[in-house]
């Protein structure tokens, strides 16, 4: 395997806004994330390996939409890590919404750790189809 494709499996450290702090010692990761776009909805599926239903957290505030993650470590009780390649922390991916997202329709849904939004688009966002007539 190349150092290219080496480079796009590492997890890659969440920024931190300026003028904010962390209180958590724990690292913050950002989740790797796509996005798709249909007629009705814009769809957002961000990679969070270890999160469920009661440790992830959406929110939204004015036009910022926040997903928060918490990964509880999995070493057994009594053990400590003697050589770790996979770097544990929490995730955190902060978007901006345009008006064109209906914020009431919102729905989230997380399946072996990988979250799926679905934000549904604005009546007025949506497409059209534009009757063209002879004259």
């Amino acid at each position: 395997m190349g150092n290219k494709e080496t480079h796009a499996l590492e997890k890659r450290e969440a920024q931190v806004p300026q003028g904010v702090e962390r209180i958590s010692p724990r690292k913050l990761f950002a989740p790797r994330a796509d996005i798709y776009e249909t007629n009705e909805n814009l769809v957002v599926v961000a990679d969070m390996p270890g999160v469920d239903e009661k440790s992830v957290d959406v929110t939204l505030e004015k036009n910022i939409l926040t997903i928060t993650g918490t990964v509880q470590d999995a070493l057994p009780k009594g053990y400590t890590p003697a050589y770790c390649e996979y770097e544990s922390g929490d995730y955190q991916r902060v978007f901006t919404l345009s008006d064109e997202v209906d914020r009431d329709g919102i729905s989230a849904v997380v399946k072996n750790g990988v979250l799926r939004l679905t934000l549904p688009k604005a009546p007025e966002a949506k497409s059209r189809k534009i009757t063209v007539r002879a004259s």
